[in-house]
């Protein structure tokens, strides 16, 4: 973990801690979330929530990866193409077989060394997969032989108009949401720490969507909030 530090605020560290669940956790620009804190009695710039997030996100990131729990072996892939300043770009995502997101990383292109740096990039902080899914993009299938670590995975191409990857075709709903709200994506890397921390609040808060009985969901968002504070606390 880095042990890079966000320099001091003049708000208390709640304020921060809120403000920037609202951007990550719910599809709001930063304009939304300065007015529901000026609801507050919060006077806070939409400038000042950008530079907020700047030292935050991967912060954030890397303590809600640290305190998630092991995933599973069944990780279907998929990428998706979005535009930073125009420019065209592709987002590799990988989930496992509940739906919890292990990673995203944003690419200039989808080709073999794009795939075998996806998959590297998943291999560091998971152990190796027993079954991948991907569709039919020859990129990954060509990535998976050239990393020996990889040869003993079952890989099993799916058809995307069949839904058979539909686990993580549905996670990128959060990315055109994000997209939208941002009104489009201007830096690559500034894209790639943006989106890498909704993905974690994601998991996080995945407990509290299902269907479940209340007591037990509402139980499991008051964990979910204790986590996020947990993570802010040591972020800071």
């Amino acid at each position: 973990m880095t042990d890079r530090k966000p320099y001091r605020h003049r708000f208390p560290l709640s304020v921060i801690c809120y403000a920037l669940r609202l951007c990550h956790r719910f599809p709001l620009s930063q304009r939304d979330v300065q007015e529901l804190l000026h609801e507050r009695g919060i006077q806070v710039s939409h400038e000042t929530l950008r530079q907020w997030n700047i030292p935050f996100a991967p912060l954030l990131t890397e303590e809600l990866r640290h305190r998630e729990p092991r995933r599973g072996s069944r990780w279907p892939l998929d990428e998706l193409c979005v535009k930073v300043g125009g420019v065209k770009h592709w987002l590799w995502r990988a989930v496992d077989e509940r739906g919890d997101v292990l990673d995203i990383l944003l690419q200039e292109s989808r080709d073999t060394e794009a795939a075998k740096s996806f998959f590297v990039r998943l291999l560091e902080p998971y152990d190796v997969p027993e079954v991948i899914h991907t569709d039919k993009l020859w990129s990954c299938g060509a990535a998976l032989w050239e990393l020996p670590v990889l040869h003993t995975v079952e890989h099993l191409q799916v058809v995307s108009t069949a839904h058979c990857n539909n686990l993580v075709e549905q996670s990128h709903r959060q990315t055109r949401q994000q997209e939208r709200s941002q009104l489009g994506f201007k830096r690559r890397r500034r894209t790639q720490e943006f989106l890498a921390l909704p993905a974690r609040v994601s998991n996080l808060h995945r407990p509290t969507r299902t269907t479940i009985p209340a007591a037990l969901r509402r139980s499991n968002y008051t964990a979910a909030l204790l986590l996020w504070q947990e993570a802010m606390q040591q972020a800071a």
